[in-house]
């Protein structure tokens, strides 16, 4: 069954923001006496934004309001990017390579506004079909609901659809969803051999990205 859209993560994929939100968590940790580790990062690692901030009052033992967590994280994030934007290489040409052959749509657990602006800044908000907010949807990553709405959204089988994602819980989320996954794993954040094992194809990064090797999936 041939595939007829190409569906992209931000975070991870898109942009190297995965540091971004560590340094941030690890600041905001250390401000209140507490450590992050990695272990925790992948956790939170791929979630909408609420339930980020759940992992991070459980895994540190907050007694800070889910709001308040959130704002402190995602102002540290947006102070990293205002400093520099983190594009990943080969992003922008494979966002317009995808989209010379196919219909493309963007689904992202990171914050509405966090996406809108990078999206504003790379001008991809004018080439993506859908973008579909993680925010917007009832569970995160690795449930495949915001797949499943973005499939919805353009009127295609999730069968129809691969999807690019970094994350471990952003694989889980599209094989749960029953569409095809293509893993470029974020820098300095190595898939577990039996999440490797879930996805189709693995590249080392966008650059690597071609239509055709889209097409090479169903054949």
């Amino acid at each position: 069954m041939a595939i007829q859209t190409v569906i992209f993560d931000m975070d991870g994929v898109l942009v190297d923001s995965e540091v971004y939100w560590l340094e941030s968590r690890i600041e905001f940790a250390q401000s209140i006496g507490k450590n992050w580790t990695m272990d925790d990062q992948r956790v939170a690692m791929g979630r909408n934004t609420v339930e980020w901030a759940q992992v991070m009052q459980e895994r540190l033992h907050l007694d800070m309001t889910i709001d308040n967590i959130i704002a402190e994280v995602k102002g540290r994030v947006i102070a990293h990017y205002e400093e520099r934007l983190p594009l990943l290489p080969g992003a922008i040409e494979a966002v317009h390579a995808a989209a010379s052959s196919y219909r493309i749509a963007l689904a992202s657990g990171s914050p509405t506004d966090i996406i809108q602006r990078v999206m504003q800044l790379t001008e991809l908000d004018q080439i993506f079909e859908f973008m579909v907010y993680g925010d917007d949807q009832p569970n995160g990553k690795p449930a495949p609901d915001i797949y499943l709405e973005t499939a919805r959204l353009l009127n295609i089988s999730p069968q129809n659809c691969v999807g690019i994602e970094d994350s471990v819980n952003g694989i889980k989320a599209l094989k749960a969803a029953g569409m095809y996954a293509i893993a470029v794993p974020s820098p300095g954040f190595t898939l577990p051999d039996n999440v490797a094992a879930m996805a189709d194809r693995i590249l080392p990064s966008l650059e690597h990205f071609s239509p055709e090797l889209v097409r090479e999936l169903t054949s």
